[in-house]
């Protein structure tokens, strides 16, 4: 065994996954740099440390010491100090304010920083606020070495064990050691499966019901990420039984606790028990009894008075509606619970201008909303009255002692006489659930989708049960109007939906044929960075948005990212950049939110763009327009895996925006998502320009696969039984 002493000259390599690195030593007294290798947690360049291992003479690189063990010391000159606060390693403490501190306090700086950080102040540019955050990053250093240190064993990365650190503090390792569970409820990121290596570690038996409780509930919400609002019991079974390797008794038995706690409900069918987790059942149970309730009682309305002023609008207005819009309107204002679909240049906008127009006439207070910020910023441009988005106009925020939660609920409902809600679609149960729990009695309520479209991100598939259903008033617009003929993207859409080949006018619509996954993704490259710009003088930072199916591949997501940022936002002189993971950020990159953030109040699929980036306070900046205008929100380091990279985004991501130009892949890469209903989702995001590039047998694919993935849902079923009930109850009140 051989123990040397020096400083951290260069990190040659460090994989943050599995800790592996090769580091070069300066070791006093020596010219040449030592190499050292091996598994350690993350050094910094300038760092003083105590290395001890073995020698081992490596056919290609030599002499290298193969690590063992790898301490931190205390820098003991007044350049080793510099450079040790220089690296970045203290949040807050950059190479200039490194050197007016080493200046200032000399060898005893980094004791001044530990115990008396208030004499911070004494350097200039460093006030209270800044010299408190000094010291506090220090010590927080201390204690997440501490912790990395101590999960480092149960191969946990660096950067989770930063996160773990800045969710439980000093009480990391207690939580991780009596319940390593939790890190999978609470850590984004940290799935069950690497609790449950950690539970082992920990001693917990794999027959705990302890652990088959927690895998219940992990893996439920799981199937809820994928949009399932229950599972069968007996696929949820085989899933634990796959996953855990225990049997079917421990099983049972953790169901009946789980149930017995009101964590877990059963309903049972027939041909299958269902398992929710406690929120979808309720969700699935109040939406049908609320939806029920609107759609079961009539309005009287004098229809004649309807029509008289529906033409005074189109007079005034300019505008002719179709038949099928007119029935749209009329239904709109005379019933509780209306929907309007239709596909692209159907004429859907013109008729809610109509619908607005007439209840406004009549003195109704009409409240518009969407799911998204961009739905609703659109519905405001194309209506001319402000649009919420839901979580806004549901108010959802802090409350005190409560925590994050929604304002306008059943106590204090939405004040509005008719609520219209644009891109249903994307509605998913949760959100329906208090959405409607926050309609005022005698609300009418009026939503407006495209039922061909992917449905929700989250659990639930509401609009097309609540069709399906047949208890709501529902008029579909199918005729495409003349104006929006002289589109091939209208015109296309509609014909994918008919699974016919797309119409090639090489105006708006192209598709071009390269086979090979590399050809694909050059090609996109070509056409993000010169051919469309030069052409079409797009802007490829903000009108052209790269749409795939998958996150993965060689044309998917990911790779098409680190292409795309190769040559649309390089690295350059002068241009910041922070690194978490294997991802880099720079300034002027687009990002896209992966999940909601309520404490943010950004949501996931909001795309924003990095402005500024301070490598001092290891912070990102972020501007997100949203209904306001421009939103700057901060991002500490740790929270960067909530961003990635949006030059490519999922055609599920896309859901409830419009681009200028939609450049899509159509491979053979993606076979498992080559879906009809995905690729006229993408089409429908493109308002001057779309471009597939890819092969024709995998379009063709695309075309005729109409197979819609089923998603476990009781919803259609509830609300038939539930409608039924509600209008025998108000027939009989009548009668009476």
């Amino acid at each position: 065994m051989v123990t040397i002493d020096g400083v951290v000259e260069r990190i040659t390599y460090y994989n943050e996954e599995n800790m592996y690195g090769v580091i070069r030593i300066k070791v006093e007294g020596k010219e040449d740099l030592t190499t050292a290798v091996g598994t350690f947690p993350p050094l910094y360049e300038g760092q003083s440390i105590r290395v001890s291992g073995r020698w081992r003479n490596h056919s290609n690189y030599g002499w290298q010491l193969q690590v063992e063990k790898i301490e931190e010391l205390v820098p003991a000159t007044l350049v080793a100090i510099q450079r040790y606060l220089a690296s970045g390693l203290i949040k807050g403490v950059g190479p200039k304010t490194a050197e007016k501190l080493v200046a200032h306090f000399g060898l005893k700086t980094l004791d001044v920083i530990e115990y008396t950080p208030d004499k911070l102040v004494e350097v200039e540019g460093i006030g209270r606020v800044k010299a408190e955050r000094i010291g506090k990053a220090f010590q927080d250093q201390k204690e997440i070495k501490q912790v990395m240190l101590a999960l480092q064993g149960y191969g946990i990365s660096p950067s989770y064990a930063i996160k773990i650190y800045r969710q439980y503090g000093r009480d990391s390792l207690t939580v991780i050691r009596q319940n390593p569970y939790r890190l999978a409820e609470d850590i984004f990121g940290i799935g069950f499966l690497t609790a449950d290596r950690i539970a082992r570690q920990v001693g917990i038996e794999p027959t705990s019901p302890f652990r088959v409780q927690s895998a219940v509930k992990y893996f439920l919400a799981e199937e809820a990420n994928n949009g399932h609002v229950y599972l069968p019991q007996e696929k949820l079974a085989e899933i634990l039984k796959e996953k855990l390797e225990v049997d079917e008794g421990i099983i049972k038995e953790s169901l009946r606790i789980l149930e017995e706690k009101k964590e877990i409900f059963r309903d049972v069918f027939a041909d299958h028990t269902a398992v929710y987790l406690a929120p979808f059942y309720y969700a699935e149970r109040g939406v049908a009894e609320l939806f029920s309730s609107l759609a079961a009682i009539p309005l009287q309305a004098d229809l004649a008075d309807w029509a008289d002023q529906l033409k005074i609008w189109e007079e005034e207005n300019g505008i002719i509606l179709a038949e099928k819009q007119r029935e749209a309107v009329e239904i709109a204002l005379t019933s509780n619970l209306t929907i309007l679909t239709g596909g692209p240049g159907t004429g859907k906008t013109t008729t809610i201008r109509a619908i607005i127009g007439l209840l406004e006439l009549a003195g109704y207070r009409v409240v518009l909303a969407a799911p998204t910020g961009r739905a609703a910023k659109r519905m405001a441009e194309t209506t001319g009255r402000e649009a919420k988005t839901v979580h806004r106009l549901l108010e959802y925020g802090y409350a005190e002692g409560e925590g994050m939660e929604f304002k306008r609920n059943r106590d204090n409902p939405i004040d509005a006489d008719v609520l219209i809600v644009d891109e249903t679609s994307m509605l998913d149960l949760l959100l329906t659930y208090n959405l409607l729990k926050a309609l005022a009695p005698g609300t009418r309520l009026i939503l407006v989708g495209d039922t061909d479209q992917l449905p929700s991100v989250g659990a639930g598939n509401v609009l097309k049960d609540l069709i399906s259903s047949g208890i709501a008033s529902v008029v579909r617009l199918n005729e495409i109007f003349r104006q929006a003929q002289e589109s091939m993207i209208v015109v296309n859409a509609h014909r994918i939906n008919q699974g016919d080949f797309p119409l090639l006018n090489k105006q708006d619509f192209f598709f071009l044929e390269v086979s090979e996954p590399e050809q694909i993704v050059q090609t996109v490259i070509e056409l993000c960075s010169s051919r469309l710009p030069n052409y079409y003088k797009l802007d490829p930072l903000n009108d052209i948005q790269v749409l795939t199916p998958q996150r993965r591949t060689q044309t998917g997501v990911e790779n098409l990212n680190l292409k795309l940022q190769e040559v649309l936002n390089p690295k350059g002189i002068g241009k910041k950049e922070l690194k978490f993971g294997d991802k880099v950020y720079r300034t002027g990159d687009r990002v896209i939110q992966l999940k909601n953030n309520y404490d943010k109040l950004v949501f996931n699929g909001d795309i924003g763009r990095i402005v500024w980036i301070d490598l001092e306070e290891k912070l990102v900046g972020v501007v997100f327009n949203d209904l306001e205008g421009d939103r700057e929100v901060i991002y500490e380091q740790d929270e960067l895996d909530e961003l990635s990279l949006a030059y490519a985004i999922s055609v599920h991501k896309s859901q409830g925006s419009e681009y200028p130009a939609v450049v899509m892949p159509v491979s053979f890469q993606h076979y498992n998502m080559l879906q009809r209903n995905l690729l006229y989702t993408a089409i429908t995001r493109a308002k001057q320009l779309v471009v597939l590039v890819g092969s024709r047998r995998a379009l063709g694919a695309a075309l005729r696969n109409n197979q819609v993935v089923l998603r476990y849902s009781k919803l259609r079923e509830r609300l038939e039984e539930g409608f039924h009930a509600r209008r025998l109850i108000h027939l009989l009140r009548e009668n009476h």
